[in-house]
């Protein structure tokens, strides 16, 4: 098991640290020239201060890595960015880029999602490995099976145990050897995965138009309590609106259905009806394609017919 010891904004880490509980936050980088791809999902990212506090100070699980316009970071996690508004944190991205903040310029950030974020008292802080460099501005990977990644891994576990660490089975990550586990998604993680999952189009439209595209939950959140990209398809708003209320369903074969209560209730839907029968667009990777007991389920319970 991998880990990765991040660099961060001492603003970004104050202020989430003081509005803790929460499940996930965006570590973003200014740059967005870059994507993240030092850990697998499962693997630890650590956070450590700016020099001259040479200290790891917190952490999460690592989810997903993206680069995305700031607009949707700032939509789909709001403080959970570390910063208290968007101009904020539009100012901030401005500030490490080192440019004039231009309110037309929907900047590309490098977003790593990180889940069950974890922040220590400042009497538990962490020196960083005895091989850490002043010279690393982003961050440096560590193997947690031998030094100094093993001694780092220790020093973590004597400060939380994990136990606010808990994996899609519910079971505690156990002291001792280095485990990964799958993490628990966070609502504004779920919107960004079902979001490249879907290539960043709407499933049955096929709109590329970001801000026009939502991540539909299939089932909802209350009913099942998780957040699972298979429960989640991407869908233009008003084609989100008419999922949510059953005037749209999409067949456990991927096909899609139009109600006859849209032209009934309100006189028209010819843009709608054109779909009828139309196939959707589906993720290549297995694990992220709507599950068809989902899609069953709202067939049978939400779709209006």
């Amino acid at each position: 098991m991998k880990a990765y010891v991040g660099v961060t904004d001492n603003d970004w880490y104050s202020l989430l640290k003081s509005i803790q509980p929460h499940d996930e936050v965006n570590f973003w980088q200014p740059s967005g020239r870059q994507q993240f791809k030092a850990l697998k999902p499962g693997e630890l990212f650590l956070f450590k201060l700016h020099s001259p506090l040479n200290y790891i100070v917190g952490g999460g699980i690592f989810a997903y890595s993206s680069i995305l316009p700031i607009s949707l970071a700032w939509e789909s996690f709001e403080r959970l960015n570390g910063a208290d508004d968007y101009l904020q944190m539009r100012a901030r991205v401005a500030r490490y880029r080192k440019q004039k903040e231009d309110r037309l310029n929907d900047y590309p950030i490098g977003c790593i999602l990180l889940e069950s974020p974890f922040f220590l008292p400042e009497d538990q802080w962490i020196e960083v490995p005895s091989d850490w460099k002043p010279s690393i501005v982003q961050g440096k990977g560590y193997d947690l099976t031998v030094e100094p990644g093993l001694t780092l891994w220790n020093r973590v576990q004597n400060r939380t145990n994990f136990k606010h660490v808990v994996a899609e089975s519910k079971e505690i990550l156990p002291f001792g050897k280095p485990n990964i586990i799958f993490p628990r998604l966070g609502q504004g993680s779920f919107r960004i995965l079902v979001t490249d999952a879907y290539e960043r189009r709407c499933a049955i439209s096929k709109e590329k138009t970001l801000p026009a595209l939502d991540a539909a939950h299939i089932k909802p959140f209350s009913e099942i309590k998780t957040h699972s990209v298979s429960n989640g398809i991407l869908l233009r708003k008003d084609m989100h609106a008419l999922f949510d209320k059953g005037y749209i369903t999409i067949t456990p074969e991927s096909n899609v259905e139009v109600s006859r209560r849209i032209k009934e209730e309100f006189e028209n839907g010819r843009d709608y009806y054109r779909y009828q029968g139309s196939t959707i667009f589906i993720p290549s990777n297995e694990e992220n394609q709507p599950s068809s007991d989902y899609l069953r389920w709202h067939n049978e319970e939400v779709y209006r017919g």
